[in-house]
């Protein structure tokens, strides 16, 4: 086998070494006390001419772990993240629930206080702070939420550890995993540290659907008057959306994203019937769950109780959630490309006899589409007079100025509903696990992946506070990421206002239209935070300055390479 051998140095080189051997091109990082080992062995590696992962200094935690999310979205690749000790994880919880939800893996790690008070070690303890920031157990804190953790104790296992957090990291369903990192084994010296290369350590290869399960779910769709396809993150790997496509088109399959997380479909694609399933559950009697964790919400609207209902994915019952009480006649485990090339096979041979429900289905779907597209048309000429500016307008005048392949991150009102989509990897709605602020730090990680490309990144006022970002555009001006970020200021987390209408249609709050908690104060000025970057902001009022602003922006970035921000004061869509 091959071998590598480091000929003296510190852990943390071989540490580095490694990571970059296995592919990692950068460290998003927050820096304490406790990476003074790290901080030198990059020193020492960039001396040395070294291959080594390159350093993002992220000056707020949730800002490294979201870039980790955004390259990971368009590279497919494990990401690292290191943070300090136990502060900085706590920082970066949000952003790592998301990740553990919305299945990132993610090597993130943490140094540990220093555990030596008087030994003779480099690398103990040496300042006031080490010993009231040691817990008896760092990685609690997070055991809930990563697929493994463990603390690295000396040189002899960093080559074993690194390998088995990407292994486990990357073994479906992928996920975050976390290592602790005390300065005293990062500190140690050695000589001639030798590791394999290549690694031996290969992952392991994905799930592929059960070939009895797949000629069952087959027979059943096939036989089915009503199918109807229900998904939310299709689309995470690009590759998702063609065998989709194929099998959709060939027996005649609406599919329709409940709070769509990537694009599953084109826009114009003949069985997308947008972003709603409730309307169709009712007449459904086969509904396909595939990669949707929340296809309907039971007690409010649901299929009938004769729907047979097929899930698919990588853990098709999401087995990390405590209660989920779906009904499940057939699920299957695999890659949902994997299940939709198969059953496009497998259904090819029913298609002759399903021939006339088939055609029957497309002919009905063509006109449900029609009558969406005319609903479509008659809201969007109504938003384009609203002021404050209707979100649909927004959506619609970001969609006519953007690239045509523009990377769009949506943590806000933005409603796919009005935007054209056709390419996969194009669009991204994440945040899976429910932790605001995870919208610029995922576009910087995007934009870090795909220098060429254009992104744009949509904020709720609410959203925009919670991403951190000052330490967001600091990173985008530092690192030469001009990005496009444009907030929807409605003053207000809608949500919450929503859910306690939901809660109590008829209570106080929406009688009196006052729910203490929801509102922001009128007149924050979030143009002017990108400008502490050195990046153009502008507040846009009048719905018929949208247009032109957003076009000034787009030619600020292109052609001085200026992050640039539009606070677009805006209603609630």
């Amino acid at each position: 086998m091959a071998q590598k051998t480091i000929k003296d140095g510190i852990v943390a080189e071989a540490y580095l070494e490694i990571l970059a051997d296995r592919g990692i091109d950068y460290l998003f990082g927050n820096a304490g006390t406790d990476f003074a080992p790290i901080i030198e062995a990059f020193s020492r590696c960039r001396v040395k001419g070294v291959k080594m992962p390159e350093p993002i200094t992220c000056p707020h935690e949730n800002v490294a772990i979201c870039m980790a999310q955004g390259y990971y979205a368009l590279t497919g690749r494990p990401q690292v993240v290191m943070v300090h000790v136990n502060v900085g994880t706590a920082n970066a919880m949000c952003g790592l629930i998301n990740a553990f939800k919305g299945n990132v893996p993610v090597l993130f790690s943490a140094g540990r206080t220093p555990y030596s008070e008087t030994a003779a070690l480099k690398g103990r303890r040496s300042a006031e702070i080490h010993w009231p920031q040691e817990m008896f157990d760092q990685r609690a804190l997070v055991r809930e939420l990563v697929k493994w953790d463990y603390e690295l104790p000396n040189a002899e296992v960093v080559e074993a550890a690194v390998d088995r957090a990407l292994n486990a990291a990357m073994t479906y369903p992928r996920g975050p995993v976390y290592l602790t990192l005390p300065r005293e084994p990062l500190a140690q010296e050695f000589t001639n540290f030798t590791y394999t290369s290549p690694s031996r350590r290969q992952y392991p290869s994905p799930p592929s659907p059960d070939a009895d399960a797949i000629d069952e779910a087959a027979a059943l769709i096939a036989a089915a008057e009503n199918p109807l396809l229900i998904t939310a993150s299709v689309g995470q790997d690009p590759e998702d959306v063609a065998p989709l496509a194929a099998m959709a088109e060939r027996f005649a399959i609406p599919v329709s994203q409940r709070k769509p997380r990537y694009m599953c479909l084109p826009s114009d694609h003949p069985m997308h019937v947008g972003y709603n399933p409730d309307p169709l559950l009712e007449e459904a009697d086969l509904i396909i769950v595939a990669e949707c964790d929340v296809p309907w919400i039971p007690g409010t609207k649901g299929p009938r109780e004769a729907c047979k209902v097929i899930h698919l994915g990588t853990d098709p019952l999401f087995s990390t959630y405590p209660i989920r009480g779906y009904p499940s006649d057939i699920a299957i485990t695999g890659l949902v490309k994997r299940s939709f090339a198969a059953l496009d096979e497998a259904l090819a041979e029913h298609e002759a006899a399903a021939k006339p429900r088939i055609d029957a289905r497309r002919k009905r779907i063509a006109t449900l589409r029609e009558g969406q597209a005319e609903r479509r048309a008659a809201a969007l000429a109504e938003a384009a007079k609203d002021t404050p500016i209707h979100p649909a307008w927004i959506t619609h005048c970001l969609d006519q100025a953007r690239d045509d392949d523009a990377i769009i991150i949506r943590e806000s009102q933005f409603n796919p509903l009005h935007a054209n989509l056709k390419h996969p990897g194009s669009y991204f709605s994440l945040g899976q696990g429910g932790g605001l602020g995870w919208g610029l730090g995922t576009a910087l990680g995007a934009k870090l992946a795909q220098r060429n490309r254009q992104v744009i990144c949509t904020q709720g006022d609410g959203a925009y506070m919670f991403g951190n970002p000052v330490p967001a555009h600091y990173v985008s001006a530092a690192e030469d990421l001009p990005m496009l970020t444009v907030v929807f200021n409605n003053h207000m987390w809608n949500a919450v206002r929503r859910n306690t209408r939901d809660v109590f249609p008829d209570g106080a709050a929406a009688k009196s239209n006052w729910e203490p908690l929801t509102y922001f104060q009128d007149g924050t000025a979030y143009e002017k935070a990108v400008e502490v970057a050195g990046g153009y902001g502008e507040q846009v009022v009048d719905p018929e300055d949208l247009p032109k602003a957003i076009d000034r922006a787009l030619n600020i970035m292109a052609k001085e390479g200026r992050q640039a921000l539009l606070n677009v004061v805006s209603k609630n869509g």
